[in-house]
């Protein structure tokens, strides 16, 4: 039989009848206690921890990113897509294509680096480290201190005293503008893969803020130009060299073929023949001929599309006073101080670019040009722009009502006389001091008050202008070929509307009026903006009209005849994210990547000539935009 004992209660412990509640006091001091173990984040805190969040995050897929094999993305892209084509220059390696002409690169104003040889104390232990063309850690650390030793010396034109600031050397100059993003490095490794090596290919690197000809009084740079190319063809069985200039690079090259010929000490002293003993062919991509009216807005208001949309977003951030930043003014005043910027002004004036009431382009539509065809008028009847014929000729215009007005109505007051009046700013903003500052309000109001502007047609005579091609002729060299290669079917900026912004000290008082755009967002103008066809920096006019009729058969720019072909690349934007930059695009920089244009670049290094590529390729207009132009030829 079964016993149950009963556990003896210990004498301590105190029994409750089951129903007794807990004392109201202790309740109250239990959740007083619990309450001071609980933490009050503040904002401050919350920032902090979704910053450490998204820091943690970004490095560890950039872990992921750099430990996986590298052929992953071009496996899982191909996954996607299908199989991928050869490179280009595994191609023409397949058809028995190798190295025959020595090629020389000329980099652009974005893509030639900039090194540090000399500075102030705010830039102690930077001795030849990027400023300009690397990981631009210093701009974030050091922003005035960069700002201070980018810019070059308002009188003199070179560097302010106690600052050398120079052109990296070799191919690593321009092979990558920042890490991971190439500018030249896709087409020198193509050309390495059928046989190129650093004998046969030089980067001609020169510092893109001076004026071109004191590239050559400062640093030599026209000098060792001209010695390289002189070695490489002696050193490569008499081979002529085949230049390849990019942006700004293409009017720098321009410059240099002028210079190499006229005689010492202003020239190089190469004589009339130096281009035909030693040039073959000179293969221009996105070439700025005839300026590109981005470097209009950037010296009227420091901005150009782009810019003008954030503003629109994120108001007065730009350009706010709080602590001090004032960007755009900074900008403005730095890039001011490059000669460089002066070349990129539209050349030709209304004979080119168009006047009050017309332009080459007039008719143009973003909607009737498709997959790289043009489409017929039928064909875009439900797509046609608001403002379809745009007045691009009206460069600046001071308001949309002024852009669309006819020219007899349009009421101008002349600016150049207007009194001055008070300055506009005080001594606070000196630091961001710009010419606008000394003009006064009653300067300032002028110019806004003279409603419209057109690319201006000054005459030039002075060397600096050797890079001007409605200014100067093409050397005598019948067996050289010039080709103009660049990216179509992009908008590109070639007309603004603009306002007045309230006075305020330190503002510039011009702005982009982003406000102003059609309804049809498939058309010509879209925050304050009128575009046309090109690679979203140059115009395809000033790309391709001087090989379209300015130089075409014998003319006066071109007394010799030298052969030239145009070669455009519709622009085909990568079709996922693994793709990269796209394999033909056909914007400004990643055109350097493009994989028709690279193969084009071996063809004509391994002797092929613009014949056999296949002569012109068009998309736009250009040649009945150029017949436009009445230019004497």
């Amino acid at each position: 039989m079964a016993v149950t004992r009963r556990r003896k209660q210990p004498e301590d412990e105190v029994q409750q009848p089951p129903d007794t509640k807990p004392d109201e006091d202790d309740d109250k001091e239990e959740k007083a206690l619990k309450k001071s173990k609980t933490k009050n984040y503040s904002c401050l805190d919350n920032c902090c921890w979704f910053v450490g969040c998204v820091c943690t995050a970004w490095w560890l897929l950039l872990f992921l990113y750099n430990a996986m094999p590298a052929s992953f993305p071009q496996f899982v892209t191909e996954a996607i897509t299908g199989p991928m084509p050869d490179p280009p220059g595994v191609k023409c390696l397949k058809e028995g294509l190798k190295v025959k002409h020595p090629v020389v690169f000329v980099p652009g104003i974005v893509t030639g680096g900039l090194e540090l040889w000399e500075g102030h104390q705010c830039m102690d232990g930077l001795f030849r480290k990027r400023l300009w063309g690397g990981t631009f850690g210093e701009v974030y650390k050091r922003p005035s201190c960069w700002v201070q030793h980018m810019s070059l010396d308002n009188k003199t034109g070179m560097d302010p005293p106690g600052i050398r600031v120079r052109p990296v050397s070799g191919l690593v100059a321009a092979d990558y503008f920042a890490p991971g993003y190439f500018v030249w490095a896709v087409l020198i490794a193509n050309l390495a893969r059928v046989g190129y090596e650093e004998k046969n290919m030089y980067m001609a690197a020169y510092d893109w803020r001076l004026s071109f000809q004191n590239t050559e009084v400062r640093d030599q740079s026209l000098s060792r130009i001209k010695s390289n190319i002189e070695l490489m063809v002696a050193t490569n069985g008499g081979n002529k060299a085949v230049v390849i200039p990019h942006s700004m690079g293409v009017i720098y090259f321009l410059h240099f073929m002028k210079w190499v010929e006229a005689p010492a000490p202003m020239g190089g002293g190469g004589g009339p023949d130096w281009c035909a003993k030693h040039i073959k062919a000179v293969m221009n991509i996105g070439g700025p001929f005839l300026g590109v009216p981005k470097a209009v807005a950037g010296l009227f208001s420091a901005e150009a599309k782009d810019i003008a949309s954030a503003r629109a977003l994120a108001p007065g951030v730009l350009d706010s006073d709080l602590f001090q930043i004032q960007t755009l003014q900074h900008l403005m005043r730095m890039s001011r101080t490059w000669d460089s910027t002066m070349s990129m002004i539209p050349k030709g004036g209304d004979t080119i670019w168009g006047g009050l009431d017309w332009s080459p382009e007039e008719g143009y539509c973003p909607s009737k040009r498709k997959n790289g065809k043009n489409v017929t008028e039928n064909e875009s009847t439900n797509q046609e722009c608001e403002a379809t014929h745009a007045n691009y000729g009206r460069m600046v215009s001071f308001g949309r009502d002024v852009a669309e007005a006819q020219s007899s109505e349009i009421e101008r007051i002349e600016f150049r006389g207007a009194v001055k009046g008070n300055s506009v700013a005080n001594h606070t903003c000196r630091d961001v001091w710009t010419e606008y500052h000394d003009m006064g309000f009653g300067g300032i109001k002028a110019v806004a008050e003279y409603k419209v502007y057109t690319a201006d047609d000054p005459k030039y005579e002075h060397y600096k202008y050797w890079s001007n091609p409605l200014e100067t002729k093409l050397p005598n060299a019948p067996d050289m070929e010039i080709y103009s290669m660049y990216g179509v079917g992009i908008p590109t900026e070639r007309a603004y509307i603009y306002k007045l912004t309230p006075a305020a000290e330190c503002y510039i008082p011009f702005r982009i009026d982003a406000s102003a755009k059609d309804k049809n967002e498939d058309c010509c103008l879209k925050d304050g903006v009128y575009t046309v066809d090109g690679d979203e920096t140059v115009p395809a006019l000033s790309a391709g009209f001087m090989c379209a009729k300015g130089w075409r058969g014998k003319t006066r720019f071109n007394p010799s005849g030298i052969k030239t072909h145009i070669r455009e690349y519709d622009h085909n934007p990568p079709s996922n994210f693994l793709e990269g930059r796209g394999t033909l695009s056909g914007a400004h920089v990643d055109i350097m990547g493009n994989f028709q244009l690279i193969e084009d670049v071996i063809r004509v290094a391994a002797g092929a000539t613009g014949e056999e590529l296949g002569g012109d390729q068009v998309y736009t207009g250009i040649f009945d935009w150029s017949e436009k132009i009445n230019l004497k030829l």
